[in-house]
């Protein structure tokens, strides 16, 4: 018998692993999520910085003018969503690389996943709870776009 012909031993037989590949999926996640954000941002830059006056065009009543917009909204919950997690899951990858201890690796990843959860929700919560013609505001401090009241 050759070894081409040999029998396999338990040793090298490999059963089929059952589950989610995560490693996989979070490196595909990167990928797709950094050609997303190239887009998303270099559109950002575009409108807040050349497409009108500039950065000194930016304060309180530009910003809430744009978000008066549906679509700005979605395109700057989509940036700030991807960007987090794109962040977040670069950060799951040092910590898997470099943390050698298990309970400073379990604090290192908790910390990673509260402070992104916590800046997701904040910052969607800023982004779709803006109110920019608040009641009861002097006329003077209003953005020109709100109602006089």
């Amino acid at each position: 018998m050759t070894t081409i012909d040999a029998p396999r031993t338990p040793a090298t037989t490999r059963s089929p692993r059952r589950g989610v590949n995560w490693e996989k999926w979070g490196w595909i996640y990167m990928r797709a999520s950094g050609v997303v954000l190239v887009v998303l941002i270099f559109g950002h830059l575009f409108v807040n910085l050349v497409a009108g006056d500039g950065v000194k065009a930016i304060d309180f009543a530009f910003v809430a003018g744009k978000w008066a917009d549906p679509f700005w909204k979605v395109w700057d919950t989509a940036l700030l969503w991807l960007a987090l997690i794109h962040g977040g899951n670069g950060m799951r990858t040092l910590i898997n690389d470099y943390a050698n201890n298990t309970l400073v690796r379990t604090v290192l990843l908790s910390a990673v996943a509260a402070s992104t959860s916590i800046l997701i929700i904040l910052g969607t919560l800023v982004i779709y709870t803006l109110d920019p013609c608040p009641a009861g505001t002097a006329a003077e401090l209003l953005p020109s776009f709100c109602p006089v009241r």
